[in-house]
């Protein structure tokens, strides 16, 4: 017999209602399943704190996560850890690294950016499959994702993938719902691949004339074996930053050598350890991206020899803010939250993607938030979630209107 919800406590409005917050995986699936039988629309989040990303939702209760804490399994000499959805990402982070481990995609918190104070939590942060500055070199969070527990449209618990390295258990469905942003089930639990955390870190910092020339710094030490974990493009006076990880005397030696490819860009300085770990948390939160409160944020992903390009046509339309990152490929953009300013995002990412990452509510009902798919993939992607959430109660309207 299921188990009888338990009644959540009040949170902060959402724009839709108050979130009912169950303590278990039970007490959702019931929830789901009751919403289910009325198609009662529900608004799914963990804490809440990227609430202004997307499509606002609009829906007659929200469910979180947040009441559905705690790390379950972390086995430091398999290399997996194991938690609840709701565990903040700090906890997380905080149990690894007094192992010497670390989560793989160097996932972004963004809390300063999304003008929030909650703690974000692991399964937010797989559900919109978020990933730092290591994306270049160590993959994305869903390419970590090892296995995952959700709860359908329909109330039913479902589970994929295992807590091992090598399993093939049933169709991989983790990928399918890191990045599905609430839209095809509550995530409840996650099974993360992590690995050791390095030991020293370096940056090489070369200041240079424009962002083509950044790009081509970036890509030369993307290029080079010393094996650069980060490289990023600070727009305003530009500077290209390449990191280097690992033990600490191979950080010494490689940074040396790869200092010496560059030198025909001009001298690049080596930032030493604690001033480079400080240096890519804040790209990893966008901080000198410099975004006002007032301002629309978007991320635009194309190949890197695009990036320089994106920028000079953003620029040209209207006093855009940029950062660029993974070798010149992403690229964050702050300015006027305006459907003009929104357009020429659109036009500037037409050999890419976009994503409206932060915006006021009326921006985001108007617009359209992310690329239409193709017709073959929006069909494919009408049968999944025909599958998954028959009723179309999940965050509906979340990433495309309704």
């Amino acid at each position: 017999m299921a188990a009888q919800p338990r009644q959540g406590l009040p949170a902060e409005g959402c724009g839709v209602s108050a979130a009912l917050t169950p303590g278990n995986e039970a007490a959702i699936a019931a929830l789901v399943a009751e919403a289910a039988r009325h198609a009662e629309p529900i608004a799914v989040e963990g804490a809440g704190t990227k609430r202004a990303m997307l499509r606002p939702v609009q829906a007659a209760r929200t469910i979180s996560t947040r009441a559905l804490s705690g790390i379950t399994l972390h086995r430091p000499t398999e290399l997996i850890i194991s938690a609840r959805a709701g565990t903040p990402l700090a906890e997380i982070e905080a149990a690894l690294a007094a192992k010497g481990q670390m989560l793989i995609a160097e996932t972004p918190h963004l809390t300063t950016l999304m003008g929030v104070e909650a703690a974000p939590t692991i399964g937010g942060a797989v559900a919109a499959n978020l990933s730092g500055p290591r994306r270049i070199s160590g993959g994305a969070m869903r390419d970590h994702v090892m296995g995952i527990r959700f709860v359908n449209g329909s109330g039913e618990v479902l589970r994929s993938g295992g807590r091992v390295l090598k399993n093939v258990t049933g169709l991989d469905l983790c990928k399918l719902l890191a990045g599905s942003h609430g839209t095809l089930g509550i995530i409840t639990e996650v099974t993360l691949k992590v690995l050791p955390a390095p030991e020293a870190s370096a940056t090489l910092s070369l200041p240079v004339p424009d962002l083509e020339t950044g790009r081509r710094v970036l890509s030369a030490g993307l290029g080079s074996p010393f094996g650069v974990t980060g490289a990023a493009l600070l727009a305003d006076a530009p500077r290209a930053l390449l990191r280097i990880e690992d033990f600490s005397d191979s950080v010494a030696y490689r940074s040396e050598k790869l200092r010496e490819t560059l030198a025909e860009f001009g001298d690049a300085e080596i930032v030493p350890d604690a001033e480079s770990r400080a240096l890519w948390l804040a790209v990893r939160e966008a901080t000198p991206l410099g975004a006002a409160p007032s301002d629309a944020i978007w991320r635009v992903s194309v190949k890197p020899t695009e990036g320089p390009r994106v920028a000079a046509e953003l620029r040209a339309a209207f006093d855009a803010k940029l950062l660029l990152d993974w070798g010149g490929g992403l690229i964050w953009i702050a300015g006027p939250a305006t459907e003009g300013a929104h357009a020429a995002v659109m036009h500037a990412a037409d050999r890419g993607t976009f994503t409206l990452f932060r915006a006021p509510d009326a921006l985001r009902a108007a617009v359209a938030v992310i690329p239409p798919e193709p017709p073959p993939l929006a069909a494919i992607a009408r049968r999944v979630k025909a599958a998954l959430d028959p009723a179309g109660i999940l965050n509906p309207g979340r990433m495309r209107a309704a």
